[in-house]
């Protein structure tokens, strides 16, 4: 490891580290926001569970490069836009979260939902009151490993011009220099560290009655 190289890189190294933190970040809030009310959407009626859970799976079997590459065809977007890797991303986010959004909801008793309705809650207040907050860790586990999948993932943008660790990958790998390499590797692991850690306390946040059980 040239630490030498390290610090004299410094900058270029931590402005990369920052574009790659806010490319995975926007796509794994994204894909919360849509997988959530697609989940509930597939939880509540057996024809878009036919529909949503099976294409979520195929979806995620797309290969990543050639998506970043056609995309901007689709969009109109430029091909170093960073927003195509975020819809590729946030697209692959949904796929791994609607099953995960449905059966977090599947597993929300229907004797609790039918309590709440007989005292006086509307289908939103069920929602929101109900089978959201307990749906909660289920959806927890789910986004650590989008958060993961996802961090990884943005690396690959570096193929088509898209600043992030990644291009550590590439240029360390075009000039035999492995110091490169594992500053590209420790940044993105420590991101996803980083950002598993923040996952895990927003959800220890909002299932407050979890953490009063263990007391």
């Amino acid at each position: 490891m040239n630490t030498r190289w390290i610090s004299e890189n410094w900058d270029q190294i931590w402005q990369l580290t920052s574009h790659h933190a806010v490319l995975g970040v926007t796509p794994v809030l994204l894909s919360l926001l849509l997988s959530v009310p697609l989940g509930w959407w597939a939880h509540r009626a057996r024809t878009a569970r036919r529909i949503l859970v099976p294409g979520a799976s195929i979806l995620y079997a797309l290969p990543s490069l050639p998506l970043f590459v056609v995309l901007p065809l689709i969009l109109g977007t430029k091909i170093l836009d960073p927003i195509n890797v975020v819809v590729a991303l946030t697209l692959y986010g949904i796929a791994l979260l609607v099953r995960t959004a449905t059966d977090a909801f599947d597993s929300v008793g229907r004797s609790v939902r039918r309590d709440a309705v007989a005292i006086g809650h509307s289908d939103s207040q069920v929602f929101w009151r109900v089978a959201l907050p307990l749906a909660v860790p289920a959806l927890v586990a789910g986004m650590r490993v989008v958060s993961a999948s996802t961090l990884s993932l943005v690396s690959v943008g570096a193929l088509v011009g898209v600043p992030s660790l990644g291009y550590f990958f590439t240029d360390g790998y075009q000039r035999s220099f492995p110091t490169e390499i594992w500053v590209g590797i420790i940044g993105t692991l420590v991101l996803a560290i980083i950002f598993d850690l923040v996952i895990v306390c927003v959800g220890r946040l909002l299932t407050p009655w979890r953490r009063a059980a263990t007391i």
